[in-house]
């Protein structure tokens, strides 16, 4: 054949099936610019002279890992779309006298070209746009703007490494569905499924199972930690149950309409119905697609946006001072000296201490049973979840808050600002201790509130007490039992820059205790939070493209599949208006499936990521349920946009007979 006959060939085809090809090219065009725009940011320079910018690399280098998976997934399935339009036109060329290894070649042209044009348009616009991307990143993270002009050399590499993988493969799968298929299977190839499914009873009881377990776990969780272990196992099941539900439980549905004559019988409840029935396996994941990534951009977008809000009451909720000092390992001079500097220090700066907590204490890590305290060596980074604290102060240091009241012996006062404790006595160490009074509140307790296991202040009698308890558990655990430590706690009147200048002075002045600042962490938190909100708006934005074009896609698929099936309708005494009432009411009944079930899941996890967004020590309920609604029907509005749009082209190939 004439040189370069292939490549005409298939550009053409590219050029007559626009209406597909498009929306796939622009789609890989957007990807390829996200995910070079996102390693641009992991890998720039100017990340090295930012504070906390290895936290932030590692942020962004998580996402461009996510980034990159998803992109993967999502373009080898959308791919699949355009094999299947195209399965019915290389069934024609096989038939009129081309063999196999020709339309390879053309299928080899058409994913060079589209492969060409996506790398060079989406490197392209990512390097204009990358620029702009890093400004919108300084604004969230409220750091000064930084000027110049940086071209990433392992953004380009790791963009035409991934993608040119992913065309590979896209191209490989094409060749093999060709090769493997005969003539007369490629003419028919979009028609595949034309079959009334059967009802999968045994599927739909699966993931009913699926999805129930799924919900069970996001409603029992009550420990962060356990949240933290238990999310990812709960989310595959959810997806899992939808999945199961939307292919199986969706075909049993549709059928039980049929049998009801008073719904089927109906011109246009009889269209949409037995049209889906007759496709709705391959529309039904389709349906769940779109349900996982609407789910998967609401919880995203809800959290991240939460925790950028909100990062004022995490602030608070980890720092509920303004400075605090706590001391390992201390003994009555150790005290005495931590004291003494610290006033000293704040009186230099002309500063007054307000709010003041200066006490002892000794804390466990363990489990009870019963009540019985059993004590372990853990740590609380590496602990079961199952797992709680407990902390004893002597009775003396709290003086101020307790006014007169006194202990025996062997009473203590407990608080428990998480889960009660349900017992009159508590044995710790060998000794039982009867519980004199449950407090509702303990100024000196205030740490514990950011404690992410369920934990419990144990008011003793005094220091004796405490170090015969120390003694017990050194002798218990050795090496790993925990200190007597000394904590002392302040706000402070004066400006974030003074109350910077006290925290630089007291670790310089107090190398032996651990300082921390809530106005010097103030930037570390929002470098985090922004962080995390800029990834979350990076992936919504993805997950987002992603969702569009599967709608396009089914729209479009649904609308030819359909047009044959109207003219017939039509040519039997079905009106255009009623054409168009059908048309209307099909897209109804399965386009906003997907949002109202992900609004359910998003409801029924909304518990489990509040745990989680306390690890992050954002414990503002009311703030995330707000940003959880808003962000619902933010995306509502934009879903039914999408609708709009898409049922429109639907329409037109459906009307084109």
């Amino acid at each position: 054949m004439a040189r370069g006959f292939y490549r005409k060939v298939a550009v053409n085809s590219i050029k007559r099936n626009r209406q597909t090809y498009l929306p796939y090219l622009l789609t890989c065009i957007c990807t390829v610019a996200l995910f070079y725009i996102i390693i641009s940011l992991a890998t720039s320079s100017d990340l090295e002279r930012m504070v906390g910018g290895s936290t932030l690399r590692a942020i962004l280098t998580f996402g461009s890992a996510i980034v990159g998976l998803f992109s993967v997934i999502f373009l080898f399935y959308t791919n699949s779309f355009l094999v299947k339009r195209r399965k019915k036109e290389f069934g024609l060329f096989n038939i009129l006298g081309m063999e196999k290894k020709h339309i390879a070649k053309i299928v080899f042209w058409e994913t060079t070209i589209t492969a060409a044009l996506a790398l060079s348009m989406g490197l392209l616009g990512g390097i204009l746009f990358s620029k702009l991307v890093f400004l919108l990143f300084l604004g969230i993270l409220e750091y000064p703007v930084v000027f110049g002009f940086e071209l990433s050399i392992p953004g380009m590499f790791w963009a035409l490494a991934l993608f040119s993988g992913i065309f590979l493969l896209t191209l490989l799968n094409a060749l093999r569905q060709v090769h493997l298929a005969k003539p007369i299977e490629l003419l028919k190839g979009g028609q595949v499924g034309e079959r009334e499914p059967k009802t999968k009873w045994l599927s739909m009881i699966c993931g009913l199972a699926f999805l129930g377990a799924g919900y069970y776990l996001a409603l029992s969780i009550e420990s962060p930690l356990a949240a933290l272990q238990i999310f990812f196992v709960a989310a595959v099941l959810v997806m899992g149950g939808t999945y199961l539900l939307f292919t199986a439980g969706s075909i049993g549905l549709l059928k039980l309409l049929r049998r009801n004559r008073r719904v089927y019988y109906r011109p246009r409840s009889f269209i949409s119905i037995s049209g889906m029935i007759y496709r709705m396996k391959q529309n039904a994941v389709g349906l769940a697609n779109i349900c996982i990534l609407a789910t998967m951009i609401l919880v995203t977008l809800s959290a991240t946006i939460s925790l950028y809000i909100g990062v004022d009451d995490a602030l608070k909720t980890r720092y509920p001072q303004d400075l605090t000092l706590s001391t390992s390992r201390v003994q009555a001079e150790d005290v005495a000296e931590v004291r003494e500097r610290t006033w000293e220090i704040v009186k230099r700066h002309g500063l007054t201490a307000q709010n003041v907590e200066d006490y002892r204490s000794l804390g466990f890590i363990g489990s009870i049973v019963g009540s019985t305290f059993e004590v372990s060596g853990a740590r609380l980074d590496s602990i079961n979840p199952d797992y709680q604290a407990v902390e004893l102060i002597p009775l003396e240091d709290l003086r101020e808050f307790s006014g007169s009241l006194d202990l025996e012996e062997n009473e203590v006062l407990i608080y428990s600002p998480g889960k009660p404790y349900g017992h009159t006595t508590i044995t710790v160490l060998g000794r039982t201790f009867t519980i004199k009074q449950q407090l509702d509140s303990l100024t000196a307790g205030s740490r514990e509130a950011v404690s992410v296991v369920n934990s419990h202040v144990l008011v003793v009698k005094d220091m004796e007490v405490l170090e015969s308890l120390y003694a017990a558990q050194e002798g218990a655990l050795g090496h790993l039992h925990s200190e007597i430590s000394h904590y002392l706690g302040f706000d402070l009147e004066g400006s974030p820059e003074e109350k910077t200048e006290v925290y630089s002075e007291l670790r310089a002045a107090l190398p032996q205790s651990w300082v921390e600042s809530r106005d010097a962490s103030r930037t570390d938190f929002y470098h985090v939070y922004g962080g995390l909100f800029f990834l979350g708006l990076f992936l919504g934005t993805l997950f987002g493209l992603g969702t569009v074009l599967i709608i396009y896609y089914k729209q479009v698929t649904e609308g030819f599949e359909d047009k044959r099936r109207f003219a017939i309708m039509q040519q039997v005494g079905m009106s255009r208006a009623e054409v168009r009432g059908t048309v209307r009411s099909q897209v109804l009944m399965v386009f906003f499936l997907p949002l109202i079930t992900a609004g359910i899941h998003v409801a029924f996890a909304f518990k489990m990521i509040s745990r989680l967004l306390a690890v992050f020590n954002l414990t503002n309920i009311p703030l995330y349920a707000l940003c959880t609604v808003g962000v619902f029907l933010g995306f509502g509005v934009l879903y039914t946009l999408v609708y709009a749009i898409t049922a429109r082209v639907y329409s037109k190939i459906v009307e084109q007979y």
